[in-house]
């Protein structure tokens, strides 16, 4: 079992950045590639950022990349998600996830746990 934790969202003018973080504790945290997800009403939840074991390899969804940054802190059982250049798209849920598995998966159905999610919502 892991539990995780999101905090960080809140209310951002566009062009604006947060930084979002995911705390872990329960199973050995160095065990699960984590991702960021995120889902606004009457959509799917759609894969925004994944980090490895190690945090050697990263991955992003196209509609981020070069805007957000997600990296890891196993020795603080964190996950960070750095967003940079927000835009009202961004506007979302946000949600962290973990995956016991060495590849970084961007299907909702592959994590195995999943936080409660934190509110992010970028004003134009």
């Amino acid at each position: 079992q892991v539990q995780l934790v999101e905090s960080g969202g809140q209310l951002v003018q566009a062009g604006g950045s947060l930084r979002l973080s995911c705390a872990a504790s329960g199973r050995r945290f160095s065990d699960y590639v984590i991702g960021w997800f995120r889902q606004t009403p009457g959509k799917e939840r759609e894969f925004v950022a994944g980090v490895s074991r190690g945090g050697g390899s990263t991955h992003y969804a196209d509609s981020v990349r070069g805007r957000f940054t997600i990296s890891r802190d196993n020795n603080k059982n964190t996950v960070y998600l750095q967003m940079t250049s927000l835009k009202p798209e961004d506007t979302a849920l946000y949600y962290c996830a973990a995956d016991n598995d060495v590849l970084i998966a961007t299907t909702t159905q592959r994590y195995d746990y999943w936080g409660q999610g934190t509110q992010v919502t970028v004003s134009s």
